[in-house]
């Protein structure tokens, strides 16, 4: 990989703009009506001392970091980052390879000094945490647009929208896990940092108008601090068309199927679709009568040992250890569905607690599930009492129960049960 790229691009095809001051306002050619093209320049950092290159002039800098990562999650097994993008104040972007660098701890330093900028913060904190790379404070702008009731919170929509400026998507999906990475990846990647801070303070200005920054900021802090979600239970029962199976069986089929393909993507550090797809476990599955082998499916040619010894594992299976045909809940409560015939004072509570939450939702432009979310929503519906405790009891932040509390407390009150 070239270590360095050092002279300015002209913006790619798919990517106009006007080149921004930080406070967002658009910067024009003096004495012309016409906008500059956007222009961009990167520097690739894939050894020790380019990375302390790169923190000294980040050092230098003042302000929030615009931070991404790109991962291969469609290629790879693991969702690792294989590429770290960092840009501060008039720095380069600077495009930091972790697989080639054994020690981020230099540049882990500089980046616990100020607010980190992230888009969808969810997808990019925890490949970041597990390079060692921690946040002190959060700006997440798709969450920000989100607060403000924007239609179109992707990066692209939003600098569209905003400031008239077009990234082209088209590497999103790429397998970074590649070496050399194509320049054209790189000019893609850079540019997914070099207006995340122009837009960030555009944001930041209409949450305030809007009377939201403080909500915001809670809501970012609930994003920087949240623990690592818990492991699903069951993960094999996300295959593809996994309802088409008639018996537990069938299940049992998919389940020993599916754990042979992870242990084998694991090993191989490869996406698990790429070692077998849902379609392949489910032709066999669906099948009625199951056949008595994996004969003559071309799919599992490939280690077909391995797959041989898990189907005869479903087909010998004893009876009481088959799978059922519901896994368990990731939540403690009943699926509503069935609310009405085992607590239906809270099944008509529900209702009203949803209506409530969608005339809230549209008198505050804010999405339902950023006001509340619906597994907090059934809490409080199940639960017959004083919603404020209730909630006070749950993961609701502050700005959240002090919205929706009195309202949902008024209406449950008025329409009682």
């Amino acid at each position: 990989m070239d270590t360095e790229h050092d002279r300015p691009l002209a913006a790619p095809r798919g990517v106009v703009g006007t080149p921004l001051f930080l406070d967002g306002t658009a910067a024009e050619r003096p004495g012309s009506d016409e906008p500059d093209e956007a222009r961009v320049t990167w520097r690739v950092i894939d050894t020790a001392d380019a990375l302390a290159d790169a923190v000294r002039e980040l050092s230098a800098e003042s302000g929030p970091f615009a931070v991404d990562s790109e991962r291969a999650g469609g290629y790879r097994y693991s969702q690792r980052a294989y590429l770290v993008q960092v840009k501060r104040g008039q720095s380069e972007n600077f495009l930091i390879d972790p697989i080639a660098i054994d020690d981020l701890s230099p540049l882990a330093e500089v980046l616990a000094t100020d607010e980190w900028i992230l888009h969808a913060a969810t997808q990019d904190l925890p490949c970041l945490t597990e390079l060692g790379l921690y946040p002190p404070a959060l700006f997440d702008t798709e969450l920000a647009g989100r607060l403000l009731g924007r239609e179109h919170v992707g990066l692209g929509a939003m600098l569209e929208e905003i400031f008239d400026i077009h990234l082209a998507k088209k590497h999103s999906a790429a397998d970074w896990s590649t070496r050399p990475l194509p320049e054209s990846w790189l000019e893609y990647a850079a540019l997914d940092v070099v207006y995340l801070e122009a837009l960030r303070n555009r944001l930041a200005h209409d949450l305030e108008a809007e009377g939201k920054d403080e909500w915001a900021r809670q809501e970012f802090e609930y994003e920087r601090t949240a623990p690592p979600k818990p492991p699903r239970a069951d993960p094999w029962r996300r295959t593809s068309r996994i309802t088409e199976t008639k018996s537990r069986r069938g299940l049992a089929v998919v389940r020993e199927l599916w754990t042979v393909r992870d242990q084998i993507a694991q090993e191989l550090d490869k996406a698990p679709g790429k070692v077998l797809n849902d379609r392949a476990i489910m032709a066999i599955a669906a099948r009625e009568p199951l056949p008595s082998s994996l004969a003559g499916s071309k799919s599992f040619n490939a280690q077909r040992p391995r797959w041989e010894a898990a189907y005869r594992r479903a087909l010998e299976m004893p009876a009481a250890e088959l799978p059922p045909r519901r896994g368990p809940s990731r939540e403690s409560l009943p699926d509503p569905r069935n609310w009405k015939n085992v607590n239906p004072d809270a099944a008509k509570r529900l209702v009203i607690v949803r209506e409530t939450m969608a005339a809230l939702s549209e008198e505050h432009n804010i999405p339902q599930e950023n006001l509340l979310s619906p597994a907090l929503q059934r809490g409080a519906a199940w639960l017959d009492g004083d919603v404020r405790k209730v909630l006070e009891r749950t993961e609701a932040r502050p700005w959240q129960i002090d919205l929706v509390a009195p309202a949902l407390q008024a209406a449950l009150a008025t329409e009682a049960i």
